[in-house]
């Protein structure tokens, strides 16, 4: 369960928006912040986080298309479309303007809102990312330098082969699930059991791993999508998280390259930072929120 500051439940609801249907979570009053989480989590990576936002700003909280308890449609899964999909939800729940927060996959995605959508995305908080067309594809060469770094992401060509990764998969969601979101943190008992039974059940429903894997899939036109989009650079205020085991100092020189204002931070974690360090998050997420809006 996910709470506000309050410790009460945060509301839930579904949308149909942008050809899908998105279930989404929401709570607090204020303007408006969108967290957009990455994979193999939902919406619930940010139950840390989202009761140290509520007292001050309106959180919304979607599972991505395809991903936790949204729909799994058949195609739409490059990044401008998932970006869409959030824009279309936001202003289904009347939010005008807001802040866009993501990590992984999502801070992709957050990407593509904000500079798809720039009347209404007034910040940009980009957690622990790597963008396709960036050097993203690098990380998929066996290097030594990419081993020991432990940044040889094997992964990546292996979902992207059709057909063979779900039969593979299937039946062992959560070894695999276990696994991915351990191995990439500093602070792998942070991987908590209701977490990952959350993120099991979710990836484990029909079509659930084949939506993961066609994020993946989309890759090429996602870099292709973030190359034009990098043409002109985003104005907005943008904050660059990382964490020193995994992406690191990376995220902010990634971001300098798609925007004019841009400062980072990486702290002493992983990949999944509101999981790993909640508090410390938050501490740097709310001066930086407070000082741009």
């Amino acid at each position: 369960m996910i709470v506000d500051h309050h410790a009460n439940p945060v509301r839930t609801g579904r949308a149909t928006v942008n050809g899908t249907s998105l279930h989404y979570r929401t709570a607090g009053s204020g303007p408006a912040v969108v967290l957009l989480h990455g994979v193999p989590k939902t919406g619930y990576h940010w139950r840390h986080l989202v009761p140290k936002l509520t007292e001050q700003y309106t959180v919304v909280v979607p599972d991505l298309r395809g991903l936790g308890d949204s729909a799994r449609p058949a195609d739409g899964y490059d990044s401008a479309t998932m970006g869409d999909d959030i824009a279309a939800l936001m202003a289904h729940l009347g939010h005008g303007s807001y802040s866009v927060m993501g990590e992984d996959w999502g801070a992709v995605i957050g990407y593509q809102l904000a500079a798809r959508h720039r009347d209404q995305v007034n910040a940009l908080v980009f957690c622990e990312a790597l963008f396709p067309g960036f050097g993203f594809e690098d990380h998929t060469a066996l290097t030594h330098e990419n081993v020991s770094s432990g940044m040889h992401l094997w992964h990546l060509g292996f979902y992207f082969q059709p057909d063979v990764p779900e039969m593979l998969i299937a039946g062992h969601e959560r070894e695999l699930i276990t696994y991915m979101i351990k191995y990439e943190r500093s602070h792998p008992d942070t991987a908590t059991p209701d977490a990952v039974d959350e993120y099991v059940r979710c990836y484990s429903m029909p079509g659930g791993i084949r939506a993961m894997l066609a994020i993946y899939r989309a890759m090429l036109v996602d870099a292709e999508q973030n190359r034009q989009a990098s043409q002109r650079k985003l104005d907005i205020p943008v904050l660059a998280l990382g964490g020193s085991a995994f992406i690191g100092e990376r995220n902010e020189a990634q971001m300098r390259l798609m925007a004019h204002d841009v400062i980072g931070h990486v702290f002493d974690a992983g990949h999944d930072l509101a999981e790993e360090v909640p508090d410390e998050v938050a501490d740097v997420v709310l001066p930086f929120l407070a000082e741009r809006l």
